[in-house]
């Protein structure tokens, strides 16, 4: 994800990554970081069950290491999928606690609401969320993590808990097999307030 921006952001701007997965880090550090300085990453030991089972830390108690509103923009791409609501209304509280007060975030997730439940009832999805969790759903009852589906309205309580004011419309993906969307998961864009 930060390859491309490195033809869209100058000095004035700067970059910061982290993952709980030591190699993508690794080589960002070694392909990007030396050609743009500006751009930085770390490695961030939290614990996934499928992703980073040694992980030392939990994403629910995990202090992004940045400064009260320092960004512009925050992204996640595929992360709420893989984390349980714990870890999410953390990483929630934490994307806005660094916004800049009109900052925006982009996050994706898969949202279950009537339309996409409607299309998984009738075999349309690529995913299949079979066990019920509470608020979400998930392939995989034995690791939830490994792809998990959220409740649109639990999800939303969140961004307005935290201050996120989200810009409509949300846009959906096509996941659960619907014809008319922007890319595979769902899309939700916010700003600060």
């Amino acid at each position: 994800m930060a390859f491309p921006l490195t033809k869209y952001l100058t000095e004035k701007g700067s970059y910061e990554g982290f993952d709980i997965v030591a190699k993508p880090i690794s080589w960002c550090k070694q392909r990007i970081t030396p050609m743009y300085p500006n751009f930085r990453f770390q490695f961030v030991s939290l614990w996934n069950k499928d992703f980073n089972p040694n992980g030392k830390y939990k994403a629910s108690e995990y202090k992004f290491p940045f400064e009260d509103s320092s960004f512009d923009f925050v992204f996640l791409v595929s992360v709420f999928t893989h984390m349980l609501p714990h870890d999410l209304e953390n990483y929630l509280s934490e994307i806005a606690r660094v916004l800049k007060r009109d900052g925006r975030c982009l996050i994706t997730f898969f949202l279950s609401n009537r339309e996409s439940l409607k299309l998984s009832d009738a075999s349309k999805s690529t995913m299949n969320f079979a066990y019920q969790m509470g608020r979400y759903r998930t392939t995989d009852a034995n690791t939830p993590e490994f792809a998990v589906c959220y409740d649109e309205s639990f999800v939303l309580d969140l961004y307005m808990k935290y201050g996120l004011r989200t810009n409509e419309p949300i846009h959906y993906g096509s996941w659960c097999g619907r014809r008319d969307f922007l890319s595979y998961q769902d899309i939700i864009i916010a700003t600060r307030t």
